[in-house]
């Protein structure tokens, strides 16, 4: 997308199909509102291109060459009555003198792929994305997008973790309140729910909403995918569509260890896995996370840290020399990383303690007992 650094035209927007997309059905995965808001004078292009696009009316997508001129006269002069006030006509025509001859077939270009996807992903208005969920939610929310080549954990103010993958996003409040927790996904996380019978999770990705109350699991959500799935390493989770899909199935899968759950998109069908191993496309995504095990009986703490490393792809510094004797029995299983870390301190003692930040955690301990 650096290319869009170069648009000195509105034509050139028009062309471009993740721009469409961010205008006409708000799918902004390519950060386009960000990409505006940095330079004021690439501000004005980009609001000449959009009222360009929103100004058209399309009702179907067989154009003749004698609506394309309509509408073209029509969104002229949309555009120069909004512009009147600003003292702007000048620019308005010659603008309208450059490129009004030349830019009708790349109108129905843009507006023909933009109608036909629109038709092809919203026939049944199933397809979802990441920033209507956000829409939706009013809550104050942080989000935290992965945008380095390697996962990054992220911890939760009740305790669970999220290993987040390469471009993908997590939005989640600051301190989940009330009688639940929700949190909202688009790409791949790996998630280990701290325990609250009282207050259950639920991750919101495209179309599906998963409900888990103390439990690990992957979803895999990436908007330019046709399939959403859930894979469920330890516990129980809940999977259902969301209901602000349109004529949402009323149909709640339940998921337990080793299985998991392909939900297709384009028809909004379920289709349960009940074992993972059985399917190949499954097998090959399982990561390091899913198949190491955290069940440690009489292990040097040094391995214990290197497992850790391993699973969730963090550096752990510890006194190597302090701890070189000390050896664990403990389950760490179905635990997020925090709780974790924190079992391991209370079992070595001796004022043992972490400190956490982003992918680096430092082993604070003066030995074991």
């Amino acid at each position: 997308m650096q290319q869009r650094n170069n648009y000195t035209e509105i034509e050139h927007f028009l062309a471009d199909e993740s721009f469409r997309l961010w205008v006409c059905f708000k799918d902004d995965q390519q950060d386009w509102e960000e990409w505006t808001l940095e330079n004021s004078s690439r501000a004005k292009l980009v609001e000449e291109a959009r009222l360009w696009l929103l100004a058209m009316k399309v009702p179907n997508d067989d154009l003749s060459s004698d609506e394309v001129q309509d509408a073209l006269e029509a969104t002229w002069e949309k555009i120069e009555r909004k512009e009147e006030n600003k003292k702007e006509k000048p620019v308005l025509k010659l603008l309208r003198k450059r490129w009004f001859n030349g830019v009708a077939a790349v109108l129905i270009l843009s507006l023909l792929s933009g109608w036909l996807y629109n038709q092809s992903n919203t026939a049944e208005n199933s397809a979802l994305t990441y920033s209507e969920l956000i829409h939706e939610n009013e809550e104050g929310l942080v989000e935290q997008t992965n945008n380095s080549d390697k996962p990054q954990i992220i911890t939760l103010s009740d305790g669970s973790s999220v290993l987040l993958q390469p471009n993908s996003k997590l939005s989640y409040p600051k301190i989940f309140v009330g009688n639940e927790r929700k949190v909202y996904l688009s790409g791949e996380g790996f998630f280990e729910i701290s325990k609250d019978p009282k207050k259950p999770f639920f991750v919101f990705a495209n179309e599906i909403v998963t409900k888990v109350v103390g439990t690990s699991f992957k979803i895999k959500a990436y908007a330019n995918q046709p399939n959403v799935e859930v894979v469920v390493r330890t516990g129980k989770v809940k999977v259902r569509s969301n209901e602000l899909i349109s004529n949402p199935k009323d149909e709640l899968i339940v998921l337990l260890p080793n299985q998991a759950l392909r939900f297709v998109r384009k028809n909004l069908s379920f289709n349960k896995i009940t074992d993972i191993t059985q399917d190949e496309s499954l097998s090959r995504s399982t990561s390091n996370i899913e198949q190491l095990g955290f069940e440690f009986t009489d292990i040097p703490v040094a391995q214990i840290f290197k497992t850790i490393e391993q699973g969730y792809l963090v550096k752990i510094d510890f006194p190597q020399t302090k701890l070189k004797d000390c050896y664990l029995t403990t389950s760490l299983t179905d635990q997020p990383l925090p709780e974790k870390l924190k079992i391991i301190c209370k079992s070595l003692g001796n004022n043992t303690s972490y400190e956490m930040n982003g992918n680096q955690i430092i082993i604070i301990s003066d030995g074991c007992n």
